[in-house]
């Protein structure tokens, strides 16, 4: 299959199974709105192993539920062979973001520092390195950011070493105010509120 690049790409929806006779599917949309989609030219379908890029023929909206019909999927057999595939685009499709709101690409891969004086993002110093953001999961009462602690971090009550498989330690914070304070995306950085939630 076709490589493609995913760069500066989103995940705005998910397949959810085959619809009608002619290759059209069923979409989830990962933010909950579905206007976006109705300005989209072409998508990126992504397998846990691979990546296809499909223009769009038709979008159309069924009471909460969107319905897609994608360039070469011409049957309902066509169509389940995707199902739970993730829909990738471009940053301009994606759902404008309101204030207080982040893209999860754009989280992955910020330092993660602790400080509870306000300090701004960009001021942050080397020795409150906690770790890096790997990724922003789903939790039952909000989001959850993973984060790989750094190896050597002596914020804690004990040193962060590496397990013998050679990886470090990995948490899972509330996305919340209480625990969560600056994001500032452009220099790649979070402020972590609390040390305590990291033992």
């Amino acid at each position: 299959m076709e490589s493609i690049n995913l760069t500066e790409q989103f995940v705005v929806g998910i397949v959810r199974g085959s619809h009608g006779i002619s290759g059209e599917f069923k979409v989830e949309s990962t933010s909950g709105e579905y206007e976006h989609f109705e300005r989209m030219e072409e998508v990126t379908l992504r397998g846990s192993e691979s990546s296809r890029l499909f223009k769009i023929e038709q979008v159309k909206t069924g009471g909460n539920t969107l319905y897609m019909k994608l360039e070469g999927i011409n049957t309902p057999e066509e169509a389940a062979r995707f199902n739970g595939w993730e829909i990738v685009v471009p940053r301009k499709y994606a759902r404008p973001l309101q204030k207080g709101e982040w893209y999860v690409e754009d989280l992955k891969g910020c330092s993660v520092w602790w400080t509870a004086d306000g300090t701004a993002p960009a001021a942050f110093s080397d020795e409150n390195l906690v770790g890096k953001v790997t990724n922003v999961l789903e939790g039952g009462s909000g989001y959850l950011v993973e984060i790989s602690l750094s190896e050597g971090c002596t914020l804690l009550a004990r040193e962060v070493k590496l397990t013998k498989a050679g990886k470090g330690r990995t948490v899972y914070v509330p996305f919340k105010d209480q625990f969560i304070g600056k994001v500032d995306v452009e220099h790649k950085a979070l402020q972590l509120m609390h040390l305590w939630i990291l033992e």
